[in-house]
């Protein structure tokens, strides 16, 4: 069975994160889910964006939390990508979705659709975004139990444990994820485009985010797992473990034939990637390689240990 695909911010290689265009793309692309990222405006709307601040990807400046969705509106979402959006994926006045404005997408693709929430953190409304995220799923009809808002699957994540933990206290473990990964000063630095010395300081304190993690996965307070790819090239041992857990595994952000590979041959189940058609291309690949008996697999070079026998969910799991 092939790797679910979802999208990371809707197909976000090829038109703006996070913007209708992009979402619309990812349902054309034949993506099995999509994700997004959620901030609270100043008067308590969800907008779908990645950063605390404006500025990367609109032409507004200061928090997104201190501006009010019809002030949102009237930025520029679409002009920084440099790319047209065509005349079927929405005005450029209609490219911010709030989180319902995406369910409604969702349900209007007449097909069965996954969607992955992550909630933003440090936010300045605390655990009132996970709390309005309830509010807005449960309004439009979303059941806990199984998870379904008709013919869309929802489940819930965030990078921050003690997120996860809010949320656990409503959604059953098998609809909620801890995101986890390492973190370089390069990719701190690419990431959020910031000088060498900024990237090290901000390195510095996002260290503190990734061990706290760990013991929520090994607990087993959570069904879904999400290590970043840089997790899961550096530490395949853990990953291995994890699906020999049965932990539901789903990885971002897969955008390579060959990270592609990596996750399938350590049991993966979940792709998240900025481009979803290549990667339904690959895994397609894949699957026909491996009925025809031809190798593909794991990269030369990467080390594949095996589980031992007594590892357990509650085994030491630290990332260096």
């Amino acid at each position: 069975m092939r790797p679910i695909v979802y999208a990371h911010r809707g197909s976000s290689a090829a038109y703006p994160e996070h913007t209708r265009a992009a979402y619309v793309q990812a349902l054309l692309d034949g993506a099995d889910g999509v994700e997004c990222d959620v901030h609270l405006t100043r008067d308590r709307h969800l907008v779908l964006h990645h950063d605390a601040q404006l500025g990367r990807t609109s032409d507004g400046r200061g928090p997104v939390s201190a501006r009010t969705l019809a002030e949102l509106r009237r930025l520029d979402w679409v002009s920084w990508k440099g790319v047209p959006i065509p005349p079927g994926h929405g005005s450029r006045d209609r490219q911010l979705l709030t989180l319902p404005e995406l369910l409604d997408l969702l349900r209007g693709a007449g097909r069965p659709v996954g969607l992955a929430v992550e909630t933003k953190h440090p936010s300045p409304y605390g655990h009132q975004l996970e709390e309005e995220v309830l509010n807005v799923l449960m309004r439009e009809g979303w059941d806990p139990e199984t998870g379904r808002l008709g013919p869309v699957t929802i489940s819930l994540m965030s990078f921050h444990p003690d997120a996860v933990r809010h949320l656990l206290e409503t959604v059953p473990a098998r609809h909620v994820c801890q995101l986890v990964e390492t973190t370089t000063r390069r990719t701190v630095r690419e990431s959020l485009r910031v000088n060498r010395t900024a990237a090290a300081v901000l390195h510095a304190g996002m260290r503190l985010v990734v061990p706290p993690a760990l013991p929520v996965i090994a607990a087993g307070l959570v069904d879904i797992v999400g290590p970043g790819i840089d997790l899961v090239r550096a530490r395949p041992d853990l990953v291995r473990r994890w699906a020999a857990d049965g932990r539901v595994l789903r990885a971002w952000t897969i955008d390579t034939a060959r990270d592609v590979d990596l996750c399938r041959a350590l049991g993966v189940q979940q792709l998240t990637s900025n481009r979803p058609a290549d990667v339904l291309r690959w895994t397609a690949a894949a699957g026909a390689r491996d009925g025809a008996g031809i190798p593909g697999g794991i990269p030369a070079g990467v080390p594949m240990p095996a589980v031992g026998p007594g590892r357990t969910r509650s085994a030491a799991m630290t990332v260096r």
